[in-house]
């Protein structure tokens, strides 16, 4: 099912009309006076470009619904799959997978277009090694680098470019190309994710030096993830795969962050704000009858301020969504049935080779990785706090990980916590144990601690940075890919020989042999519990 893009006899847009279907959902405009200027003239041209890394999820259709946007407003429109990027970004995409990478991004982007009713013959597109290693743009590089500073062009890539410890030189070479393709692929603007900003301002102040003119900038909004936090490539759990069969949409949507009445970081909300009602101009509202029945919305504020007042049910909003996002996915989880594409995305993102179990009464020559990806670590927000009812120095919390229900976890912190300290705050669940009963109590999860070393024993919960929602993944640096573990298995003992690793810094950051543990928004830490273990 696609959805057409635009009636076969419409009349052409005006410059007012072409503004209001370019810039509508956008978070920002640099250059609207020039955009408008243009717009009077001809029409423009302009190009979204993707580093052809991590595979594309369901975010993507959010750039693709605004080039149905700029198609419908006359736009000429390149798609560029940015090659040379991704190698850049910190070797995101390694050279040798770099060719398969790229094919992969140009069949599913395609097949996502085709989706959506976009006619394929009114694009461009391009790679960016067809003109980037030219005589010409490489003597531009050269050019730019004389000209810009470490300190700007750190700065450009702060929201791209992968930040490490031992930031390798390609990436500050990263932003500078990226200012390039704007001059080599003759358009008049860029349109990129709000992430985008500080590269957009950079070309701008230094494409001039160059004597190139500056462009207009078109900039998205960041869509939430499932989980509330962007949603990434290298984070599971705040993503939809694109080739994700029916049955991982709806167990992933059951998981997503949707609390009643939030309209803040909700990834489902903020979906069918960005690419379901710009495809359809409505959405309808799957409920049964005894619930009022369906509801057809065809205004997103209308649909926004309904769930605002609990009008609609989060457990409602998701079965919509499921079924909407199925439509978009049959065509291309379809294209990609065949042979040859699916030998093309094996090839592209080999799986880690994991060790065979071995066989009974041997040893395995080959034991499996025990590494912090298999853990799967959450922010978590304590709902609720009492008093375990057999026993004096547990509690029993209800705590709140971005799941349909709160998880029940238990808890030995009574004698180190009071109970008002602990209530309404985010803390750092581990959400991969075998549930266990303590006392009578099944326990779904562990809140991890910082420990002092010495006596008297002093416990203090881990902070996550502020601002996190609940359901964010914990990961640790250079760890952020993998999936983790369904559930650990307790004879492997996965998750203690990690532990033995775990301390806290000089600076209260929590590590694993030296690595930060991580969110989105920084590090997670504890109050004052310098050398500190973490249990």
């Amino acid at each position: 099912m696609s959805y057409p893009i635009a009636a076969a006899m419409e009349p052409a847009p005006g410059p007012q009309e072409k503004y209001q279907l370019i810039t509508r959902n956008l978070q920002e405009v640099l250059g609207e006076d020039k955009l408008m200027a243009i717009l009077k003239e001809r029409e423009l041209k302009i190009y979204w470009g993707t580093a052809t890394t991590g595979k594309p999820h369901v975010a993507y259709f959010v750039p693709m619904s605004k080039i149905a946007d700029f198609l419908k407003a006359g736009c000429e429109v390149t798609i560029l799959f940015a090659d040379l990027h991704a190698y850049l970004d910190n070797m995101k995409a390694p050279w040798e997978l770099l060719e398969l990478r790229t094919r992969y991004y140009e069949h599913v982007i395609k097949a996502m277009l085709e989706s959506i009713g976009v006619p394929l013959e009114k694009l461009k597109f391009v790679r960016g090694t067809d003109y980037q290693l030219s005589k010409e743009y490489t003597l531009d590089v050269y050019r730019l680098s004389s000209v810009v500073t470490q300190h700007d062009a750190k700065k450009a890539g702060a929201e791209v470019v992968k930040q490490v410890e031992h930031p390798l030189l390609s990436g500050l070479l990263y932003p500078g190309l990226q200012a390039l393709d704007e001059e080599y692929l003759k358009v008049d603007a860029q349109f990129g994710g709000v992430d985008q900003r500080k590269i957009f301002t950079f070309a701008e102040k230094y494409l001039p030096s160059l004597g190139y003119g500056k462009r207009v900038h078109l900039m998205n909004p960041m869509v939430p993830g499932l989980t509330g936090s962007k949603m990434s490539s290298s984070e599971e759990d705040s993503k939809i795969d694109l080739l994700d069969r029916k049955e991982d949409v709806k167990k992933k949507l059951k998981k997503a962050f949707c609390e009643p009445g939030n309209v803040e970081n909700n990834g489902v909300l903020s979906f069918i704000k960005h690419v379901l009602f710009p495809l359809k101009s409505e959405f309808v509202v799957l409920r049964e009858e005894k619930w009022g029945g369906n509801k057809t919305y065809t205004a997103y504020e209308v649909l926004e301020k309904d769930f605002a007042e609990q009008v609609v049910h989060p457990g409602d909003l998701k079965n919509s969504v499921e079924v909407a996002l199925n439509k978009l996915l049959d065509p291309i989880r379809e294209k990609f049935n065949c042979p040859e594409l699916k030998k093309l995305s094996s090839a592209a993102y080999p799986t880690p080779s994991k060790a065979k179990p071995a066989e009974k009464g041997t040893k395995n020559s080959e034991p499996e990785d025990v590494i912090p990806s298999r853990l799967d670590i959450r922010v978590g927000k304590v709902i609720s706090v009492e008093k375990h009812p057999d026993a004096d120095s547990l509690y029993v919390e209800k705590i709140d990980v971005g799941e349909a229900e709160p998880r029940t976890v238990v808890s030995g912190l009574v004698h180190f916590v009071p109970k008002e300290q602990l209530q309404d705050r985010l803390v750092v669940l581990l959400c991969n144990l075998k549930p266990q009963k303590m006392r009578g109590v099944e326990s779904q999860g562990m809140v991890l601690c910082a420990s002092s070393v010495g006596e008297p024993r002093q416990v203090e919960p881990l902070d996550p940075p502020a601002g996190c929602c609940a359901g964010e993944r914990v990961y640790v640096e250079g760890y952020e890919g993998g999936e983790p573990d369904e559930e650990l298995k307790p004879k492997k003992k996965v998750f203690e020989k990690l532990q033995a690793d775990f301390r806290i810094s000089e600076d209260c950051v929590a590590q694993w042999k030296q690595r930060n543990f991580l969110t989105k928004l920084g590090t997670v830490s504890c109050k004052s519990l310098k050398g500190g273990s973490i249990s």
